[in-house]
C-alpha cells in the first residue's frame, strides 16, 4: 500500500469551535480506545527501567490536550514513577491548561540542549514528510538526556477499511475526514525505522503494537545493560 498525502483538515483549524473540540474528542477516545495511550505508557515505562528513573520530566510534542500523558502519568504513578509532563502544540488553542505548555514549531522548538529526560510524540509522525521526520527527530534528541519516544500509526490495507469500517463512531465530521487520511499518511515499520537510521541517534528499538500501532524509543546515548 503506497503512503498518499491527504491534507487533514484540523491541521489546517478547518471547522467551527464546536467541529474542532469535537474532532479532539474523538481523537482522545481513539487514544483510549485503540492503544494510543497503551503504546505511550509502555514506551515510558520501559526507556524509565533502562534508566533506573523513578522521578522524570517528559515533554509531549503535538498532543493537543494532553490526554495522552495523563493516562501514562497516572499509570506510573501507581507502579511508583513520578512524571512531570510538560506539552507542546503549534497552535496555543490547542493546549487546555492541564499541563505546563509551550506553543511553539516542533521542528525549531526553543529549549535548551537537554530540558528533558524524554521526549515523546504520538499521532504526529505521520503529518510529517520524511526529511521533516529526519529534522523532528535531531531536534528532540538535541531536547532530550535520554530518549526521544514515537508513538504512531502503521500503514496498511487492512488498518484503512477497519478505520472506514469505524466512522459511524466519529461525532466530528473532521474526524471522518480526517481518520482514513491519517493511515494512508501513515509509515511502516520498516520506513520508520530507516528514517530515523538516518539521524543522530545512538540506537533505536521499534516494535509494534496493539491495532496498527507502532512505537520506536530512540536513544541519545546507548544504554547500558540487556534491552
Amino acid at each position: 500500500m503506497r503512503r498518499i498525502v491527504v491534507p487533514e483538515l484540523l491541521d489546517t483549524d478547518a471547522g467551527t469551535p464546536a467541529e474542532i473540540e469535537s474532532s479532539l474528542a474523538d481523537l482522545r477516545a481513539i487514544n483510549r480506545r485503540f492503544g494510543g495511550a497503551e503504546t505511550l505508557f509502555q514506551l515510558v515505562r520501559a526507556a524509565a527501567r533502562q534508566r533506573g528513573l523513578a522521578r522524570l520530566s517528559l515533554l509531549d510534542v503535538a498532543g493537543a490536550s494532553g490526554d495522552v500523558p495523563r493516562s501514562v502519568q497516572s499509570r506510573l504513578r501507581d507502579e511508583g514513577i513520578e512524571l512531570a509532563v510538560t506539552v507542546l502544540d503549534r497552535v496555543a488553542g490547542h493546549l487546555n491548561g492541564c499541563f505546563p505548555a509551550i506553543a511553539a514549531d516542533a521542528l525549531r522548538m526553543p529549549l535548551r540542549d537537554a530540558s528533558f529526560d524524554l521526549v515523546s510524540c504520538s499521532l504526529f509522525l505521520h503529518h510529517l514528510e520524511p526529511e521533516e521526520i529526519i529534522s523532528f527527530v535531531d531536534e528532540a534528541l538535541r531536547v532530550t538526556r535520554h530518549a526521544v519516544l514515537l508513538n504512531d500509526l502503521r500503514r496498511t490495507p487492512l488498518h484503512l477499511a477497519l478505520v472506514y469500517a469505524a466512522r459511524p463512531l466519529f461525532r466530528s465530521p473532521l474526524t471522518k475526514h480526517d481518520a482514513p487520511a491519517s493511515v494512508r499518511r501513515a509509515y511502516t515499520p520498516s520506513e520508520l525505522r530507516t528514517l530515523v537510521g538516518r539521524t543522530r541517534a545512538a540506537r533505536v528499538e521499534l516494535s509494534t503494537f496493539y491495532l496498527f500501532r507502532m512505537g520506536a524509543t530512540v536513544w541519545k546515548s546507548a544504554p547500558t545493560g540487556n534491552t
